[in-house]
């Protein structure tokens, strides 16, 4: 698919950029974009929850009173679970809620999800920015020339490598997230309404061997 190239007064540059078919023309497949998700998601459980069981609470271990005779009925030691101050019976325990894809379930996943995206004309591709001087004010400026409603829309600016400024220019977007190429992932390709591709960004699928 070929997507024109845009400059950031968001004015067509008389370039363009034509993208894999293999990667942003696919049928999509739903049920192994909800799999990404669902193991990206569960990735950021942290598993630390924990309660103590009745070998862990504080309180003596002798046995309230004897077993017969007392017309009440059998009690324990002060640990036990149906009273006041006892263990825990079958309470969480720390683990990992980790899920494991095979690498060409991820693929396809990311590929499906660009796809999507590309369906729905959600793809920007915007020339290199130089900014000298980090301002959030005027990356505003262009992301509005780009007819992106920073208030309602969330937004993910992918360059091809870390660049500083336009990471301290965005960071203080609520809606906006920067990241570089080999970093984005089927979750934060979903949750965006738009992907805007800077220029160098965008050719890297056309120069390099398809991967997602």
């Amino acid at each position: 698919m070929k997507i024109d190239i845009l400059n950031i007064q968001g004015k067509q540059t008389g370039r363009s950029i034509d993208l894999p078919e293999e990667i942003f023309g696919v049928e999509p497949n739903n049920h192994v974009i909800y799999l990404a998700v669902k193991q990206y998601l569960a990735a950021q459980r942290q598993g630390t929850h924990k309660v103590k069981t009745r070998a862990e609470v504080k309180g003596a271990s002798r046995k309230l009173h004897k077993q017969k005779g007392t017309g009440g009925a059998r009690k324990g030691n002060i640990r036990n679970p149906l009273y006041k101050g006892g263990g825990t019976i079958f309470g969480p325990k720390p683990h990992s809620w980790a899920i494991k894809l095979n690498r060409k379930v991820k693929d396809l996943a990311k590929i499906s999800a660009l796809s999507v995206k590309a369906k729905e004309n959600s793809i920007i591709i915007v020339e290199d920015l130089a900014i000298e001087t980090p301002k959030t004010k005027q990356f505003v400026g262009i992301l509005k020339n780009l007819n992106i409603n920073v208030d309602g829309k969330k937004t993910m600016f992918i360059t091809p490598e870390y660049n500083e400024s336009v990471y301290l220019s965005l960071r203080n977007i609520p809606t906006v997230d920067g990241a570089m190429l080999s970093d984005i992932n089927t979750y934060d390709i979903m949750n965006s309404n738009y992907l805007v591709f800077t220029e160098s960004a965008a050719k890297i699928f056309t120069e390099e061997p398809v991967e997602a």
